[in-house]
């Protein structure tokens, strides 16, 4: 008996990412996200395997599609060990915390609308507050990047800097009796991106389960994508209007707020309101600033001398009558509110308010899945629904991609290309069209490279050797 891996999550779709590795009966779990977007009540379904004969679960970082199923997952029977960074553990507490406050919140909404119309109940929440507090005991062990754990005496695992968000891992699994490799990638990072370190590179594997979520495009440049953050800013004050900017707490929210800084300093910014509009996002960026040994040489020089996410014009609100009294800025404000795909939080009334007034941008700096809100005012909508109401989109539209924290297609390749030979790569995290582009340039780049290509389907089980 060699080893298996199982796909239920993550297969086929940039959300839910979730594999169950089977070496020798030892079942080893490699992220446990929440779907998100069209996939969504794939989170209601009962997992395809038995929680309880998990014995590790190895995270690679802590944004929700990758961690958000965990309290699912102790509640249902799992005894065993979350492994994963300093950082990944701090920042998986505080969004399983904001999402089991989210689901709450929409559970109430969809119960109260049920009762009204006489409807059939919505499902209750996947957990509560209780059960997120409740697998923070399973947050046994915290590893360092580059330093080998054994799990077993003849499995080896190590966490390597994936350079995509703060304490985030592409890991190397090792089985030492069968002297076999597997590297699990989980989001790979954007290389110019500023305050974490760039992505290390991988040196050898049999099995590589890569993420493919940009694998059909090349991002603009962090510095093209400044520049036009700043346009988009100047045009929108020059009409007399706000700036919304939906974000990920996580991250995309601090980047912002780092590059807001920039332009503050070089005296490039407006004088204007800048507003952190998200609780998690706030205690998010108190973890960055818990954690500076993980920035990049420049971040860290910056923080010796100051906070690097701070500056004059930022306003952190974070109680919801902070939060209302945004409503009364008309013009010259920037407000950054979660979440970032548009399916909820503060950014909706924000948009309430916003939304309809030409004079106004609405700025996206992240993927937007299918299914999002986001995706469909992305894609042109004219009006969306919003508290009961049709809102008419009249505010301009930005997409800027050159800050997605994601490798694009040819980061993905020159990762992909360090390792000398490759016996399966299995294409994961990633919407079939694009898998699909990516399998492509793959085989005529790295053909003499990567021996056979898969791109397996939710639910599926493979035999590895």
């Amino acid at each position: 008996m060699g080893a298996s891996v199982g796909f239920f999550g993550g297969a086929q779709t940039v959300t839910g990412s979730c594999f169950l590795l089977d070496i020798r009966g030892t079942k080893i779990l490699i992220d446990c996200g929440m779907f998100q977007g069209l996939d969504h009540d794939k989170n209601y379904q009962k997992f395809p395997f038995n929680p309880e004969e998990v014995s590790y679960l190895l995270l690679t970082h802590a944004h929700i599609d990758h961690c958000g199923r965990i309290p699912l997952l102790v509640k249902e029977g799992f005894k065993g060990d979350i492994i994963c960074t300093k950082p990944t553990a701090q920042i998986a507490k505080i969004m399983l915390l904001d999402a089991a406050k989210v689901m709450k919140e929409h559970y109430k909404t969809l119960y109260r609308k049920a009762i009204r119309k006489g409807k059939e109940l919505p499902p209750p929440p996947l957990y509560d507050t209780y059960d997120v507090i409740k697998s923070f005991c399973h947050f046994r062990m915290l590893v360092y990047y580059d330093t080998p754990v054994l799990l077993k005496e003849d499995i080896k695992i190590t966490f390597r800097n994936a350079g995509h968000i703060l304490g985030s891992a592409f890991i190397e699994i090792e089985d030492l009796k069968e002297n076999k490799k597997l590297v699990f990638s989980g989001d790979l990072g954007n290389k110019d991106k500023p305050i974490i370190k760039q992505p290390e590179l991988p040196k050898d594997a049999d099995f590589v389960f890569m993420e493919t979520t940009y694998g059909d495009r090349n991002h603009k440049s962090f510095e093209e994508s400044k520049k036009e953050l700043l346009e988009a800013i100047v045009e929108t004050f020059d009409r007399g209007g706000n700036v919304l900017i939906p974000s990920f707490a996580l991250e995309r929210a601090q980047e912002i707020l780092f590059i807001l800084r920039e332009f503050y300093e070089e005296g490039k910014l407006p004088k204007c309101h800048v507003f952190l509009d998200s609780p998690l996002a706030i205690k998010a960026t108190q973890i960055f600033k818990d954690n500076p040994e993980f920035y990049d040489e420049e971040t860290f020089e910056i923080f010796v001398h100051e906070d690097p996410f701070d500056f004059p014009y930022l306003e952190f609100t974070e109680d919801v009558e902070e939060s209302k009294t945004i409503n009364n800025f008309k013009s010259n404000a920037i407000i950054i509110a979660g979440n970032g795909t548009v399916s909820g939080g503060r950014i909706l009334h924000h948009l309430k308010n916003n939304l309809w007034r030409p004079e106004c941008s609405l700025v996206f700096v992240g993927f937007q899945p299918k299914g999002t809100l986001g995706r469909n005012i992305v894609n042109g909508a004219k009006k969306v629904h919003l508290f009961g109401e049709e809102i008419p989109v009249k505010a301009k539209v930005y997409t800027i991609n050159g800050f997605s924290s994601h490798a694009d297609q040819s980061e993905l390749l020159h990762w992909l290309s360090s390792f000398p030979k490759v016996k399966t790569l299995h294409l994961i995290h990633g919407e079939p069209e694009k898998m699909e582009v990516f399998e492509k340039v793959v085989r005529e780049k790295l053909g003499n490279k990567i021996e056979k290509i898969l791109m397996p389907s939710y639910g599926e089980v493979l035999e590895l050797y």
